[in-house]
């Protein structure tokens, strides 16, 4: 049974928070098949969390230990259920362009919807996934939503370097 574990460092964005996630994963040498995902906490002060899924226990405990050590603040369980995928089996293998059918077959991604549109997309639908594929939880499904891009194909809604708001002024 999975075990899961969040891990409070503040971040401030969800760059930061991708790259906190991703330098812990590979510092705990977490296994194939770890789920590493970003919660937007909002309150008082809204900032960034991160969580791990893990396959078993034994592993959670050393890593719960090392994160501890190093400061962070870890807790048992997810922020939430609506956690936006960073890690996941088969990520490393959604670079370049790929179909629709492709993704869901190399990751753990269950679908992919097409934003403003009801459904799923067309598993012949070609993905240009500008190496960064960041699925949400949704209902208990990884979902990636993409939008239409030139020349007919599809990108991911998240893109992987924002403009800044303002960035002009």
């Amino acid at each position: 049974m999975p075990y899961v574990v969040t891990v409070d460092a503040g971040s401030a964005n969800l760059r930061a928070a991708d790259h906190l996630l991703q330098t812990l994963a590979a510092e705990l040498a977490l296994p194939e098949g770890t789920f590493g995902c970003t919660h937007l906490v909002r309150g008082e002060r809204p900032h960034v969390a991160l969580s791990f899924t893990l396959p078993s226990e034994p592993l959670p405990r050393t890593a719960w230990e090392r994160l501890t050590v190093h400061g962070y603040d870890v807790t048992e369980g997810a922020p939430d259920a609506v956690g936006r995928a960073v890690l996941y089996p088969g990520v490393s293998s959604l670079t370049g362009t790929l179909t629709v059918a492709e993704v869901l077959a190399r990751s753990a991604i269950d679908r992919v919807t097409i934003l403003g549109t009801a459904g799923q997309s067309a598993s012949d639908a070609r993905l240009v996934t500008q190496d960064h594929v960041r699925p949400q939880w949704q209902d208990g499904a990884l979902v990636l939503t993409a939008m239409p891009a030139a020349g007919g194909t599809l990108v991911p809604f998240e893109v992987p370097d924002p403009t800044p708001c303002c960035a002009d002024h």
